[in-house]
């Protein structure tokens, strides 16, 4: 049998892709049960939690994490589903840079503009670059075991896609322990840290994921 026969075998067989499915599903809820224990025991909330749950800013981040994490692991499930396809996730993805572009444009009508800069930078860089990394880890390593069940036909797109899933559960979990809840912030060095982890995901699925 040709691979891109055995390919249109599993896209058609609903026994394979319910196994691919659950496979998938347990291997998400492992990924973020994990990454909550390290959250939860390593680093925690932010001292003012009470109070920062009253502002619209800090809740728009988890607005734009939650959405970044449900769209790119819809994508990355289907992409494990050949012939299944992907749009609509995309559009679920493409609302993150919209949400991100409109936050900003908000933020820089109500901030004066001597205070932009200050916005941007923020206090927090360092760790937003080292701890949305760090807590992605255990989601992409679930994930890429999972998506090794399917029979994805584009390795690195899935293990990016795997990576930018890990990024927005790993960034949920840190928006709850940053205190820069500035759009400007948001946007500047999220993404970098997230690009960090796609980068890994693409080089791992490349190889991982390979048939």
């Amino acid at each position: 049998m040709k691979t891109s026969d055995f390919i249109d075998l599993l896209a058609v067989d609903s026994g394979a892709r319910w196994r691919f499915g659950s496979i998938f599903g347990l291997a998400t809820a492992l990924g973020i049960l994990i990454a909550g224990g390290t959250f939860f025991v390593g680093i925690g909330f932010r001292p003012d939690i009470s109070q920062a749950v009253e502002s619209v800013r800090f809740l728009f981040k988890f607005v734009v994490t939650a959405t970044l994490a449900i769209g790119a692991t819809g994508a990355a499930l289907h992409m494990g589903r050949p012939g299944v396809p992907v749009e609509r996730w995309r559009w679920v993805l493409a609302a993150v840079p919209v949400l991100l572009v409109g936050a900003v444009a908000l933020e820089l009508i109500a901030v004066p503009r001597d205070a932009w800069m200050k916005q941007l930078v923020g206090h927090n860089s360092r760790f937003c670059l080292t701890l949305i990394p760090l807590l992605a880890i255990a989601p992409l390593a679930c994930l890429l075991i999972a998506l090794r069940e399917g029979a994805t036909t584009r390795p690195g797109l899935s293990g990016a896609l795997a990576g930018l899933a890990a990024s927005g559960i790993a960034a949920t979990f840190y928006a709850a322990n940053c205190t820069d809840d500035s759009p400007l912030f948001v946007t500047s060095w999220y993404p970098i840290a997230t690009l960090i982890v796609v980068i890994v995901g693409y080089l791992a699925g490349r190889k991982i994921l390979k048939w």
